[in-house]
């Protein structure tokens, strides 16, 4: 069972984490300097569930580390927390949640929102009028921040599991 949570564990943190790096440093700023007519590029990654597919990995990655840190820990998480190891990866874990819990709150309402726009604007055709163009910007603008957010909480939460081991 170790073996198959270690997988999941390390292949939707690699997943979640590069997915996250790829969006603040270069997807978000160049959805950001393309403006309104980033819309359907939102849209498409909408469309292809990217949104669901960080926010699962979140989630698989999360839920297979707390059992690892049970299963690690013998049964005595209180006792395994003490350790340097222990406090490290528990440092590491909080972050992570703490970037989940964030990124499922700040970030798939304002992609919705800004597809939903992509999908009104494309149907309705020709230009946006400025109200559209705005939230546009205030919802990208929120976006991106809160991808930054999650970026350098995870960029924490891996480097703790990087130096656990020697803690």
């Amino acid at each position: 069972m170790i073996y198959v949570l270690r997988l999941v564990h390390i292949l939707s943190g690699a997943f979640w984490y590069g997915s996250i790096i790829f969006s603040a440093r270069f997807l978000m700023p160049s959805l950001r300097a393309a403006g309104s007519a980033a819309g359907p590029i939102i849209g498409q990654l909408n469309q292809r569930k990217m949104p669901a597919a960080m926010m699962g990995a979140g989630i698989a990655n999360v839920a297979s580390g707390i059992w690892l840190m049970f299963l690690v820990s013998g049964d005595a998480p209180g006792v395994w927390m003490q350790s340097g190891m222990g406090r490290t990866l528990g440092i590491g874990g909080a972050f992570t949640i703490l970037a989940l819990i964030i990124g499922m709150v700040m970030n798939p309402p304002a992609a919705k929102r800004l597809g939903k726009i992509a999908a009104a604007a494309a149907a309705r055709g020709g230009p946006p009028p400025a109200e559209e163009v705005a939230e546009v910007a205030r919802l990208q603008r929120r976006l991106g921040e809160g991808t930054i957010i999650v970026a350098t909480l995870l960029t924490l939460a891996v480097s703790a599991m990087a130096v656990a081991r020697y803690m």
